[in-house]
């Protein structure tokens, strides 16, 4: 049985969210009987139970063996070129390096040459057996020589650190290609029936490799009252093979090593045994607190109305589970890490702006928008990048945001609309004998809208709430009556102010404390 090789590049890459299924095809002409057809090279980073052949022509398909190809060194024209860069800069380098050795023994010679003949040349001249003018000459000779010699280890000086930063960026070339570098591959070794002689046959292989993966991230840019949310598939992947311009679908499906349904195990209630007394534990708690964003206005617009410009998107295939998006051009991607990115989507969605404000925690009003999402796409977790028409104003990061759902997106801190809270009373009674002590407080809350148009702004306080019968808080004033509480004592209220108009609100609340009780929590 003979052994064909065939020329079978990637045709088609599906690209899972952490692995990828790669397609090759190509073809040729055999005889009539049993060959061995190998596709070469593969990365070594292939499942091998996924390998799968198909294909067109009068053979039949008898088996497929997955073997590994050994070779003394990386057939990747990329990796062969650096590495005989590599294997270059070297050389040089240590020519260099002799170079420089040389002109130092030289510049070594001539200084002692310069010790040795300056005691000769004054014992000639005590002598009167030389005149001044050839020892001034010998000096002028070796002074020469010197700062030659000095000079040109000076640029083989500057020259070593040219090599060296060169070699430094080839080696990173090469670790960024670290994949490829590995001169062994995987080959897949195909055995087919063929039926006729000089049949056409054109084999598929399919198969799956681990180092793949793409991601969501979006653009969220509100124009009026449209939000515009751009959908990218960043796609990246070191699978030590590279990927050429070819179809290439991104699939929110998860390909899973095992699948079942969910068994349910029994449900056990026992009672509480205190546990063995530890020597000693640990807690640690990590947070970072999101940044503000920063106040930004929009652009004025262009007076000359011009239609603008459009971005081209992915055609989507719905499956049963899962969506296949296929981007509208060619990518082709490099086994290199790096991200590449293509436009998924591009969707118009109405917002409905207002603003959210919590003077207690800071004197500040929040653009809010509320969009809802009017498309067919469900729109996978992913970071997104908020614009206030062409200004950027924050990163956030997108939930799972199914079609018909609602989702909230901050916009920032809007400066023009002015938050204060001011304790506007304050009274506390002191212990007598049998009874109990008071406190009471009276809040003031104002909210100025200097924006050019009518604003509706929400705004959030609280009451405190007791956990002990010796402690009594009682609401005095509300004015006017929230629009929502709670029974963890939050109040919200919602305003809508014209452009330079006032809103105020106005509340307090009483704390009656039994008598030896100390309070814990108070804070104005």
């Amino acid at each position: 049985m003979d052994t064909a090789e065939i020329d079978a590049p990637v045709v088609g890459i599906t690209v899972y969210p952490d692995r990828a299924r790669v397609t090759r095809r190509g073809g040729t002409r055999l005889a009539a009987g049993q060959h061995r057809v190998r596709v070469a090279p593969l990365p070594l980073g292939l499942r091998r139970d996924s390998v799968r052949v198909g294909g067109r022509g009068a053979a039949t398909v008898l088996g497929v063996d997955v073997t590994t190809w050994r070779q003394a060194r990386s057939t990747d024209a990329q990796v062969v070129g650096l590495e005989q860069r590599r294997r270059e800069l070297a050389d040089e380098l240590a020519e260099v390096d002799d170079a420089d050795g040389i002109e130092e023994q030289r510049g070594e010679f001539l200084t002692r040459l310069a010790e040795r003949a300056g005691g000769t040349y004054a014992r000639a001249l005590a002598a009167g057996d030389a005149a001044p003018s050839d020892v001034a000459a010998f000096t002028d000779s070796v002074a020469a020589q010197l700062a030659d010699s000095r000079a040109r280890r000076r640029g083989l000086a500057r020259r070593r650190t040219e090599l060296t930063e060169e070699l430094a960026a080839v080696g990173r070339d090469l670790d960024a290609a670290h994949g490829k570098r590995e001169p062994d591959r995987l080959a897949a070794e195909v055995i087919v029936a063929v039926e006729v002689d000089d049949a056409e046959v054109e084999l598929e292989l399919t198969y799956l490799v681990d180092g793949a993966r793409w991601q969501p991230s979006y653009d969220l840019r509100l124009v009026d009252d449209t939000m515009t949310v751009t959908w990218f598939g960043v796609v990246s992947q070191s699978t030590g093979e590279d990927w050429p311009e070819c179809e290439l679908r991104l699939s929110t499906a998860r390909p899973a090593a095992t699948a079942g349904v969910p068994e349910l195990s029994p449900w056990y209630l026992d009672r509480l045994r205190p546990p063995a007394p530890r020597v000693m534990a640990a807690e640690a708690l990590v947070g970072m607190p999101a940044p503000a964003a920063a106040p930004a206005g929009g652009p004025a617009r262009a007076a000359a109305a011009r239609p603008k410009l459009r971005e081209s998107v992915a055609e989507v295939e719905q499956g049963v589970s899962a969506a296949t998006y296929l981007p509208s051009r060619p990518v082709a991607v490099p086994a290199d890490g790096a991200a590449h990115r293509a436009t998924i989507a591009v969707l118009e969605l109405p917002a409905q702006l207002d603003h959210v404000t919590a003077p207690v925690r800071a004197a500040e009003a929040h653009l809010r928008a509320t969009v809802r999402n009017t498309s067919a796409h469900t729109l996978l977790p992913g970071p997104a990048a908020v614009f206030h028409d062409a200004d950027f104003v924050a990163s956030t990061r997108l939930p799972m945001w199914a079609p018909g759902e609602q989702s909230e997106l901050a916009l920032g801190v809007d400066d023009r609309l002015r938050v204060q809270r001011k304790l506007h009373r304050r009274a506390e009674t002191r212990a007598t004998l049998g009874s109990t002590r008071r406190r009471e407080v009276e809040y003031r809350i104002t909210v100025d809208n200097h924006t050019p148009r009518p604003v509706t702004v929400e705004v959030r306080d609280q009451l405190p709430v007791s956990r002990d019968e010796a402690v009594v808080v009682r609401e005095t004033t509300v004015v006017p009556p929230p629009d929502e509480r709670t029974e963890l004592g939050e109040l919200t209220w919602r305003l809508s102010l014209a452009p330079g108009e006032s809103g105020e609100i106005g509340w307090g609340f009483r704390v009656e404390l039994a008598k030896g009780v100390e309070l814990t929590g108070w804070r104005e």
